[in-house]
């Protein structure tokens, strides 16, 4: 039955692709359909006990697959603006949309060891190009998403897991992951294409964009301008090492060729993202938690901000980081929590810096933020399917980024002609409901005060609507 499903699916994949070059809309739903209706049989088939089974079981197929899609929607009123530059946040009213459908084949090889193959389509259009943000509004909208579906390859990656006893610990199946069990005590290394987020800062209350919070201050630490192509995805390789409540992780990824750029620099030696994580579970009064402190260091040929300035103020121009590229390593560290309060509470805390004294690579422009928030699912009012999320991020620009902006300078994100600096401060609410099973639909809000670190523009109010189906 899932051989059945893989090539189903597979194959409707260019039947959508074509839907949407006639009619756009037909894809999504066509999507949601599919998943709707061959999901249910799919969790029969892998479950036939039902929900009452206990806790999950070892894969016993060497196969695995999983389907997500996911469609979100988001309107943005007019706001007020003394000015605007060229990579502001149009004042105007608008409107933006996105839309990503995933697959995920496993496949185990051989003793610890499996691989994953994540092909996607995406498609969507951001508020005025995706700029004047540091807390970009949608974690789902790639820099380079555009009307037109597109289809690549998201993951393709090798796990290898060496088991060293301990104790044993249950996994569920989901998503580039099997069921069953690990050593407490285990060695994990993990090689190919695929995300940094993937395995770093996966803060479980605040990391997913498809179930959770959609602003990019919630995704990791805003600083962490953490290695990646245009699209979020790269190349690399992690080890990771558990010992009981302890983690170690340490990896290394390539970097763009250019400032978030599609192309990535194959020189491993030479240019990368190198991160090192220390992570400790702990109970506080019965109840679990984590924390987590991340260390990171890019070296690429980036401008820095002060060079830039001085270059301008030699020539009369206005500062321009892209004429003084040159090598430069970015460093920053973060530190993070996350709590259990209740069977049906998760809270988080990130705090980060970053030296921010060149110009973003990979991620967004973030000198350094302070997020927190969390999650309390429906158990309360009998529906445990439910959530509810509330958040909180300020973000803040070094000295010398604001300097830049101020003078006019443009970086990758941010651009207004002016710069008014204000803390940018970000606060988002969802409410997730399941209509029926494995389908959730999840209105989203956010209010920012002071966007792209600007006094003089806002604040902004965006409403949304998330629509998300696995299986």
């Amino acid at each position: 039955m899932s051989f059945v499903l893989v090539q189903f699916v597979v194959a409707s994949l260019p039947i959508l692709h074509s839907a949407y070059r006639a009619r756009r809309a037909i894809a999504p739903i066509a999507l949601f359909l599919i998943l709707a209706g061959l999901a249910p049989a799919h969790a029969q088939e892998a479950n036939p006990s039902g929900p009452e089974s206990p806790g999950p079981v070892e894969d016993a197929s060497p196969f695995a697959f999983h389907a997500q899609t996911t469609y979100v929607w988001q309107r943005k009123p007019a706001f007020n603006a003394a000015y605007s530059g060229d990579n502001s946040l149009g004042s105007q009213r608008d409107k933006s949309y996105s839309w990503t459908a995933t697959l995920d084949l496993g496949l185990k090889l051989w003793k610890g060891a499996e691989f994953h193959f994540n092909p996607e389509v995406v498609q969507g259009v951001a508020f005025s190009g995706l700029h004047g943000l540091g807390g970009l509004t949608n974690g789902e909208l790639a820099k380079v998403s555009g009307p037109n579906p597109t289809v690549f390859r998201a993951r393709a990656f090798l796990r290898q897991t060496w088991g060293f006893g301990g104790g044993e610990e249950q996994v569920d199946a989901d998503f580039n992951q099997f069921a069953g069990t690990v050593d407490r005590r285990r060695l994990v290394l993990t090689a190919g294409n695929m995300p940094v987020l993937d395995i770093f800062n996966a803060v479980e209350y605040a990391h997913d964009p498809r179930t959770q919070f959609l602003n990019w201050s919630f995704l990791t630490h805003g600083s962490f301008d953490y290695a990646a192509d245009a699209r979020g995805y790269d190349w690399g390789l992690a080890l990771e090492y558990y010992y009981d409540d302890w983690a170690f992780r340490i990896g290394r990824f390539l970097q763009p060729i250019e400032s978030n750029g599609l192309e990535l620099d194959t020189r491993f030696m030479e240019h990368y993202g190198d991160q090192l994580e220390v992570e400790r579970r702990y109970m506080l009064a019965g109840q679990e938690g984590k924390v987590r402190l991340l260390l990171w260091r890019n070296k690429a040929k980036m401008g820095r901000f002060d060079d830039a300035i001085a270059l301008a103020n030699t020539t009369g121009d206005t500062p321009d980081v892209g004429n003084v590229r040159r090598e430069h390593a970015k460093v920053g560290v973060g530190l993070s929590f996350e709590q259990k309060v209740g069977e049906d509470l998760g809270l988080f805390t990130r705090l980060d810096w970053s030296d921010d004294k060149t110009e973003t690579y990979a991620f967004t422009e973030v000198g350094r933020s302070v997020s927190f928030g969390g999650i309390l699912t429906g158990q309360r009012w009998a529906r445990p399917q439910d959530s509810l999320g509330l958040a909180f991020a300020i973000n803040m620009l070094g000295s010398a980024h604001r300097e830049y902006l101020a003078d006019g300078g443009l970086g990758a994100f941010l651009g207004d002609g002016a710069l008014n600096y204000g803390r940018e401060q970000i606060v988002e609410v969802f409410y997730s409901f399941q209509p029926v099973k494995h389908l959730w639909i999840s209105p989203d809000f956010q209010y920012i005060k002071n966007p792209g670190y600007n006094r003089d523009r806002g604040p902004v109010k965006v409403y949304g609507v998330r629509f998300h189906a696995e299986m």
